[in-house]
């Protein structure tokens, strides 16, 4: 198959929807050998922050000097986005290549993920990676990802997402995600509220797994000079993180927990990896901003915690007026990702990504606009950016937020590149 042949049909997987469970993700990976089984893993799981705290986590160590692969969803843009060695994303042709053996092993039922995940597992075995930095996908005991062990387990803020599969209770949810915590090996916890706290420390005492909490064991700050760590040994001031936002200060201060727990286990790790790490990050789509004028700010907030800390962050950015262009998918909480939004926006443009299962614009607009939003139904993601840009003023900003989706199109429009939708 070609790439695009080999893509069209890895992405109409995505049609049968998520069936979690390790039974069909570990068949396949007993069948291709059982790559994982040759990495050392740190896993982060989580609700908020996942991807930014593996990214943080992934540039410290390769700013160390270890080849350092990374694995994380969705993508925002291009499939290829998913799977990154030393920040250089895999290349088409191993795309083509590694997706043909991992179908060849695979079962019909096999779904999206799984083969996307057994194929970072291969890719980065193949390319002898030092680390492998692993972003769950959804949950975590039965998450695809969890078929490999990681040697750290990150735990970033766990909030409500994903209901469906994962239970309606916070503690429901970080039992869930406190499956990727192995015997024995560390655990990192974010900021989290005293429920799932709870259950993340229990799980960890039962497993004999020392647990590093943030504001206990490490905790990070904002001063004059920038960001501030101090950890478990490191003590670091005036960092400035390579993604922006008030909030990564937390995602940040875990990567550096992370990273000092991984120089205790043999990675020559120190102050300088640390801080040449955190301000070389990049994760596009997350407090992005493409100067204009006006500034389009995308990040991709997609809950109800996600949104609070955006529209805190937002308020540190000089602005005149605020142009939101909001799209949500349906399954998604739209009072809770609209609620901390909707008092700082002074106009509200709703759209709708082009992918299934996205709320249908003229949906978002008739709640806006029952809330008292001034309100425009842009249809979609480009017609709602234009719309936006072009009513906002020299000194306005425009922020395009609601989920990845929405962001990932946005900016495919912005720097003029194919837009490859594809949930999971």
């Amino acid at each position: 198959m070609t790439y695009q042949e080999t893509l069209a049909y890895i992405y109409g997987l995505a049609r049968f929807g998520m069936r979690p469970g390790l039974e069909r993700i570990s068949a396949v990976l007993r069948a291709l050998g059982d790559p994982q089984k040759a990495l050392r893993i740190v896993h982060v799981a989580g609700t908020n922050g996942k991807g930014s705290t593996a990214a943080f986590l992934s540039s410290i160590a390769v700013a160390g000097g270890y080849r350092t692969g990374l694995f994380t969803s969705p993508h925002l843009i291009r499939f290829t986005e998913r799977m990154r060695i030393n920040g250089e994303e895999i290349g088409e042709e191993a795309v083509v290549r590694l997706a043909a053996r991992v179908i060849a092993a695979a079962s019909p039922d096999t779904t999206f993920f799984e083969i996307v995940t057994a194929m970072a597992f291969l890719y980065f075995a193949e390319e002898q990676v030092d680390l492998a930095v692993i972003e769950a996908g959804m949950g975590g005991r039965m998450d695809a990802t969890n078929s490999a062990s990681g040697m750290l387990s990150v735990l970033t803020p766990i909030s409500l997402d994903h209901c469906q599969y994962l239970g309606d209770t916070l503690a429901d949810i970080a039992l869930e995600k406190s499956g990727v915590i192995r015997p024995g090996c560390p655990v990192v916890v974010s900021g989290q509220t005293v429920e799932a706290r709870l259950i993340l420390e229990r799980r960890s005492a039962e497993e004999g797994c020392p647990c590093y909490r943030y504001g206990t064991e490490f905790v990070s700050s904002w001063e004059r000079d920038g960001l501030a760590y101090r950890g478990i040994e490191a003590r670091l001031s005036g960092l400035m993180p390579g993604i922006a936002g008030l909030y990564q200060a937390e995602n940040a201060a875990a990567a550096l927990c992370g990273a000092e727990l991984l120089a205790a286990r043999g990675f020559t790790l120190g102050p300088a990896a640390f801080r040449t790490g955190i301000e070389s990050a990049r994760w596009p789509g997350r407090m992005e901003m493409f100067g204009a004028p006006p500034g389009i700010l995308l990040d991709g907030a997609h809950n109800g915690a996600g949104a609070t800390a955006l529209a805190e962050s937002v308020a540190d950015i000089p602005h005149a007026g605020l142009l939101l262009v909001a799209g949500i998918m349906e399954d998604k909480d739209v009072e809770g990702i609209m609620a901390p939004l909707l008092p700082i926006a002074d106009r509200i443009f709703a759209v709708s990504p082009g992918i299934g299962r996205a709320c249908p614009s003229s949906l978002l607009a008739a709640y806006c606009r029952e809330k008292g939003a001034d309100v425009v139904d842009a249809g979609g993601v480009a017609e709602g950016l234009s719309l936006a840009a072009g009513a906002a003023g020299p000194e306005d900003l425009v922020l395009v937020c609601g989920s990845l989706f929405t962001v990932g199109e946005a900016r495919a429009y912005l720097v003029a590149q194919r837009f490859e939708p594809c949930r999971g």
